[in-house]
């Protein structure tokens, strides 16, 4: 699959993401309180952290490689499209679980594995914290 999303476009779709699947059970009126609306929440969750420890152009702590990333990702949507024949709520909702799970796992197909020459530049000239 050819990858044609910039990293910096990825991150800053991770956050919109995150938070957008926090939110989900509530925008989408499907919080019940059981794992419909807790599996997206906790997902939603882990992908902003996982997104704020990337090592890519919006991450903030930059300890894991984009490569680990996108594994990530992928694995994400993998759980949460399954998730409502895993958890058993398929019956009452599965639509949202299903749409964002596909897009996790295209996101982490289509987006280039490094980031860009730019942030790598940057990063060799950039003074460590103290």
């Amino acid at each position: 699959m050819m990858r044609f999303i910039p990293t910096r476009f990825h991150g800053i779709l991770d956050y919109v993401y995150g938070i957008l699947l926090i939110a989900a059970p509530w925008l989408f009126d499907f919080a019940a309180g059981g794992a419909e609306t807790w599996v997206p929440v906790v997902i939603g969750a882990m992908v902003l952290l996982q997104t704020i420890f990337t090592d890519f152009e919006v991450g903030l702590i930059r300890k894991i490689p984009m490569q680990t990333h996108l594994m990530l990702d992928f694995g994400i949507g993998v759980i949460l499209a399954l998730s409502p024949w895993l958890f058993g709520f398929a019956d009452r909702v599965y639509s949202p679980h299903l749409i964002f799970g596909i897009f996790s796992m295209l996101a982490a197909l289509t987006t280039h594995r490094t980031p860009s020459r730019a942030y790598k530049t940057n990063m060799v000239h950039e003074e460590p914290l103290r």
